[in-house]
């Protein structure tokens, strides 16, 4: 099974790893990170493919995909 996880302090809520996810799992935050942007998460860690398309789209490299 796939892990994806996001460095949400560093995560500016860009939004291009959301239009990357094939599955439609990673979604932008209701709550602010430190920085007052809504970060980026996983909201259906199981249904993950580990593809790494949210991970290449980020332009601050804040995703780590582990397969």
């Amino acid at each position: 099974m796939a892990k994806v996880t996001f460095d949400k302090d560093t995560c500016k809520g860009c939004g291009l790893c959301v239009g990357a996810c094939p599955k439609g799992i990673v979604k932008l935050s209701n709550e602010l990170n430190i920085k007052g942007y809504h970060p980026a998460e996983v909201t259906e860690q199981e249904n993950c493919i580990g593809c790494a398309f949210c991970a290449t789209m980020c332009p601050d490299c804040v995703i780590t995909v582990e397969k």
